[in-house]
């Protein structure tokens, strides 16, 4: 019937070919288009989140002379020797193991919290659930209770000890049960029902199957837990008053004076500071990604 019909209409037969190359030849095209917007869109974000970075290396470069001449313009003799300065004055070989402990021991509490409160909440597993998720919002835009906190401290006995400190920065979780209850959506809680079918407890199905399973988004909490933690620096003049116990961030008040600041070598201890967040976000960005858009999603 085929050979038929062909020989009956040569001419179809001819041109049927020719249309289905060419439509595969548009299509090809159109796969490479390239999305000039999209890549237009990227640079300027890019640029917008560059430039910050960029004008402290530029100021950090400059001699104080130059700076107070001209505070904004492109450095003309880079000083790099600002960089061994600031970490002798600074003291930060002596303070930035302080803040390793800190952001690695506070980071996995607040994970660790963070899992046990957004599990619950996002199953339903609790009496109002609902409202919890709406204080953990409300919870975003609370102030910081010092007073409060330093008072809490005083009478455990806990004021001026890296525990104390820990345990402090350890408990804000921040955004976090936010972002692990919506990527917990989107685990099918038939999982949860055979589970319990087969005899697994809560806290066995928590730590051995949940946890896998949402190891994106606690590895997204866990960083921006760490982020917050490095960058602390108000509770720990506030908590800590043995120098020994100071973070890395307190060592940004040796270049403040009373007159006047240093701001060459303030803007290079910053820039030493941020070097530890900047690098390793270039090698974890795709695990914050990847936990947040799974967040999205559920």
């Amino acid at each position: 019937m085929t050979t038929t019909t062909e020989a009956a209409n040569p001419a179809t037969a001819d041109t049927l070919p020719e249309k289905t190359g060419g439509r595969r030849e548009t299509i090809t095209r159109r796969r490479r288009r390239i999305p000039i917007g999209a890549y237009v869109c990227a640079l300027i974000l890019m640029i917008v989140f560059l430039f910050p970075l960029l004008y402290l290396l530029n100021t950090a470069l400059k001699s104080q002379a130059e700076f107070v001449a001209n505070p904004v313009g492109l450095v003309s003799d880079p000083q790099w020797g600002n960089f061994a300065t600031a970490w002798e004055k600074g003291d930060f070989g002596a303070y930035i193991l302080n803040s390793v402990l800190y952001t690695a021991a506070g980071s996995a509490i607040g994970t660790l919290l963070t899992l046990v409160l957004a599990f619950p909440v996002a199953r339903g597993y609790v009496r109002g659930a609902k409202y919890w998720s709406v204080v953990f919002v409300l919870v975003l835009f609370l102030p910081n209770a010092l007073i409060t906190q330093f008072q809490l401290l005083l009478r455990l006995g806990l004021y001026d000890t890296q525990l104390g400190y820990i345990l402090l920065v350890g408990v804000g979780v921040g955004v976090g049960p936010l972002l692990l209850s919506g990527f917990v959506k989107s685990i099918p809680k038939e999982l949860d029902e055979a589970a319990a079918m087969d005899g697994v407890g809560y806290w066995r199905y928590l730590f051995t199957f949940i946890l896998p399973l949402a190891r994106p988004a606690l590895v997204t909490v866990f960083i921006l837990q760490a982020v917050w933690i490095w960058n602390e620096i108000i509770l720990a003049t506030v908590l800590l008053a043995d120098p020994t116990k100071f973070p890395v961030t307190v060592g940004l008040y040796a270049f403040k004076g009373t007159y006047g600041n240093q701001w060459p070598l303030l803007a290079a201890a910053t820039f030493i500071v941020a070097a530890p967040l900047i690098v390793g976000y270039i090698f974890i960005q795709r695990y914050l990604v990847n936990g947040v858009v799974g967040a999205v999603k559920g």
